[in-house]
């Protein structure tokens, strides 16, 4: 199998690079001879479950592997101990069974180990997911740690914390905070639509972007984005170029002041244009943004700290991600 551009794919199997076992074949010693494997699991994003325990377990029990380790996450730990613990106890494939903010914290702990992460979507943006084509249905995600194959991805870094999609800083994470749970639950992403209405018409902040080292670039913004993959909530393809595995940072720069330029930035975004008045885009591999205030900044579509800056890096080729085998390459 080919390697894709700036990173490697592997086969899927019972090593970390070797052909899996034939679906439903028994060990000698009558037991799965499949390689061990992990769930990490929020509670919160899952309406049942035991049925959804029982789900994954037929799945990987049709492929021949083990039952897996079930490691819910809590509150005051999203997922980076039971990943932890995961690899602890030789798991080679990683679930992470819940929104982004669960598959951000796996990914980090993931980070650097040949430990694969896969992915069985259950919150609402569910952006890597939507940048890497995985699919919704937990069976076919299943199946595609299984059967399918294992691909390099970067990662994005912010201080202690590594990202898999977008680092933002501005109205993207403003509005993101100011929208509800409940709502989301109810309408899904379109629920950050409504949110975003209300924060359309907010004053722009003064900002300073150092790329690589470079000379300041100074702009007035709304939002800067810093991404690693190029699609927001909805699929809406901010970032066209931005490819997972490339080692660099796609940055946008969103200047709009008025209702006019948002209508006109969102047609444009939609329609592909690359010669938007409304937006700027930079690549990098470490991207330093500096702001007059403080603001409200966001990863992978969770809220963290506000702060007068952002400081993003690459790490290429950090993580093994299960993926389709016709997304190896």
């Amino acid at each position: 199998m080919a390697a894709p551009p700036g990173g490697s794919a592997q086969r899927v199997g019972g090593d970390h690079v070797t052909q899996a076992a034939p679906a439903g074949a028994p060990a000698e010693s009558g037991t799965p001879a499949g390689p061990l494997s992990a769930v990490v699991v929020n509670p919160s994003k899952v309406v049942d479950l035991d049925e959804r325990r029982r789900e994954i377990c037929a799945a990987l029990a049709g492929a021949g592997w083990p039952e897996p380790l079930w490691l819910p996450t809590t509150p005051e730990d999203p997922g980076r101990g039971q990943a932890a613990e995961a690899v602890e106890r030789g798991a080679e494939v990683v679930f992470a069974c819940g929104g982004d903010g669960t598959v951000m914290a796996v990914a980090g702990t993931l980070a650097g180990t040949e430990v694969a992460l896969a992915v069985l979507p259950s919150g609402t943006g569910n952006l890597l997911a939507t940048n890497m084509s995985l699919p919704s249905a937990v069976a076919d995600g299943v199946r595609v740690a299984t059967d399918g194959a294992r691909r390099r991805i970067d990662l994005g870094s912010c201080g202690r914390t590594t990202f898999t999609v977008m680092a933002g800083m501005g109205f993207d994470a403003q509005m993101i905070g100011g929208t509800s749970e409940e709502l989301k639950g109810r309408i899904g992403w379109f629920a950050y639509v409504l949110a975003a209405l209300r924060y359309l018409r907010h004053r722009p902040m003064r900002v300073r972007l150092r790329l690589d080292g470079g000379p300041p670039v100074r702009r007035r913004a709304r939002t800067v984005l810093v991404g690693n993959v190029g699609r927001l909530q909805g699929g809406i393809p901010l970032l066209p170029d931005a490819q997972p595995d490339d080692g660099w940072l796609d940055v946008a720069v969103l200047t709009p002041h008025t209702i006019g330029h948002w209508l006109s930035l969102a047609w444009g975004v939609l329609r592909r244009r690359r010669d938007m008045r409304w937006m700027e885009t930079f690549r990098a591999r470490h991207v330093e943004v500096y702001s007059n205030r403080p603001q409200p900044r966001e990863l992978d579509g969770d809220v963290i700290e506000p702060a007068r800056s952002l400081d993003v890096t690459i790490r290429p080729g950090a993580l093994w991600l299960c993926v389709p085998a016709d997304q190896a390459s």
